[in-house]
């Protein structure tokens, strides 16, 4: 029964966490009213809470493996009413930097659920689970949506105490449904990240989250004071219209996960990429609410779609190793989320205007769609490659001139000769010496009509001894139809019935001038 619990208490608890991470942001218009903040300085006030929850989110993962994740949410939402009840009583730009800094708590336990819930549930449903966990996200749309509406009514101080209620309440909670037998892992941080650092698809992965969730953080915290400044709209309808960009990316983000479970991710990432691209070209030119509507709500669509997905590849490529992936990814993608509102506001200050930083956007996204249609191609390699390297049969590659270009490990095994022992020779060094030049002459001819030859032939092991191979060699052609290689499979046969080499049918005895000398 508290097993099943995790995924809902989990969820909530992301929901909780989000909602407390963007309390200024969302009441940023009120606090205005209030504490003198200069222009310059919106941008980093909405950006700090995102630096401690981006860089927290490395060493929550960490700790939610060592001591669960019921320990790490119960911790980190006491720790969370210091800095909540500190911002209420905020008289200076100075108590709400430093308040806000440790809102990022708030934010940094994200990484806790992703590192957890894996252990629940088999690998072909993580997409899901991941993508459901990940609409904790909406916690963001809450408090966006609500806390002006609130403010209203009873003032921005006594609405950010109203989330003292929550987090005592959601820590009680979470002692008594959390996990205590959760399984622990206890693999030093320092360990764990040098098994990862040096894997190529972990710094892609974190790229793409940087942009994904980065862009759906900046957009949370830029949007409300963008919408009243720029569009001069009321700060409730900015308040509304953040929250349904919110709720879009939010509800998407389980439909990533499901989509990547069921078709191919890179795929599916590719179209997201492709999307970004679009949307922040078209918010580039500066355009009317309308377009920028529709520009905003791309963003959010392929936001939400990308972080499903992409946390489905993480246990894919990572299986032994989710944890801490999760982790670093995550940690990633929060920073994501800081330093587009900073880049946002320099330019706007030097240009007055933000098409720039909306054009770098759309550049980072073409740069990261290159890469997912390369790692794709590069997946369909090493596929390819572990063929080549796991089948039993042997096999040999050669260039028109039959010098050697490739072997695989069962080439070793069946003839005794290394890799390195047969590379630029000639496949005369595994000659028998048993068939006649006359016979090569008729098997090549016979391979230049149809592109293919098979047969079987005596060959001499590096040790000396002799065995009889079934060996079949294929013309290798491009597109021109030229061909550009030969290559040999070949298996032992020397103590296989005669009936049994060709399902019964008769042998032949032939050989290969350019694969066997």
């Amino acid at each position: 029964m508290i097993k099943k619990a995790q995924l809902p208490l989990q969820t909530m608890n992301l929901v909780l966490g989000f909602m407390v991470w963007v309390i200024i942001s969302a009441l940023l218009p009120f606090i205005r009213e209030d504490i003198s903040i200069p222009a310059d300085r919106l941008a980093i006030l909405t950006a700090i809470p995102v630096v401690l929850g981006s860089v927290l989110r490395l060493p929550l993962g960490y700790y939610a493996n060592v001591l669960g994740a019921r320990i790490v949410f119960i911790a980190s939402f006491i720790l969370l009413l210091f800095p909540v009840y500190f911002i209420s009583t905020a008289t200076s730009f100075r108590h709400l930097v430093i308040g806000g800094l440790f809102l990022g708590v708030g934010g940094a336990v994200f990484s806790v659920g992703v590192t957890s819930l894996p252990k629940y549930y088999s690998k072909e449903k993580l997409g899901l689970v991941n993508g459901i966990y990940g609409m904790g996200n909406v916690g963001t749309a809450i408090t966006t949506f609500a806390a002006p509406v609130i403010a209203t009514q009873i003032g921005w101080a006594r609405t950010v105490q109203l989330y003292l209620i929550l987090l005592l309440a959601f820590a009680v909670l979470n002692v008594f449904l959390g996990d205590r037998k959760e399984t622990k892992v206890k693999t030093p941080l320092m360990e764990q990240i040098k098994g990862v650092y040096k894997n190529d698809k972990l710094w892609y992965f974190s790229l793409f989250y940087f942009i994904t969730f980065g862009s759906f953080v900046a957009f949370t915290v830029y949007l409300p004071n963008f919408l009243v400044s720029n569009f001069e709209l009321a700060k409730v309808d900015a308040g509304m219209r953040t929250a349904g960009f919110i709720v879009v990316a939010t509800f998407l983000r389980p439909v990533g996960g499901w989509l990547a479970d069921r078709f191919k991710p890179l795929f599916l990432l590719m179209a997201v990429f492709v999307g970004l691209t679009i949307a922040a070209i078209i918010l580039a030119f500066s355009p009317s609410i309308g377009l920028y509507t529709v520009g905003c709500l791309t963003i959010a669509v392929g936001a939400g779609l990308g972080n499903g997905i992409i946390f489905k590849l993480v246990p894919l490529y990572f299986n032994k190793q989710a944890g801490i992936v999760n982790g670093i990814v995550s940690m990633m993608g929060g920073l994501g989320g800081f330093f587009p509102p900073l880049m946002l506001s320099f330019i706007h200050s030097v240009t007055g205007q933000y098409s720039i930083g909306f054009m770098a956007l759309s550049q980072i996204a073409l740069a990261s769609l290159v890469i997912v249609v390369w790692m794709y191609y590069q997946d369909k390699l090493a596929v390819s490659s572990e063929v080549f390297n796991s089948t039993g049969q042997g096999i040999l590659v050669t260039d028109l001139s039959g010098k050697i270009h490739a072997v695989n490990p069962a080439f070793t095994k069946l003839t005794g000769y290394t890799e390195e022992e047969v590379i630029g020779k000639n496949p005369s060094i595994l000659k028998s010496g048993r068939q006649s030049g006359e016979f090569y002459s008729t098997m090549w001819a016979e391979i230049k009509e149809r592109g293919s030859w098979q047969g079987e032939i005596w060959n001499r092991r590096k040790n000396g001894e002799e065995y009889l191979e079934l060996l079949i060699i294929n013309a290798v052609k491009d597109d021109a139809g030229d061909v550009i290689q030969y290559v040999g499979t070949f298996s032992d046969i020397t103590n296989k019935p005669t009936n049994d080499r060709y399902g019964g049918g008769s042998s032949k005895l032939k050989t290969s001038p350019q694969l066997q000398g």
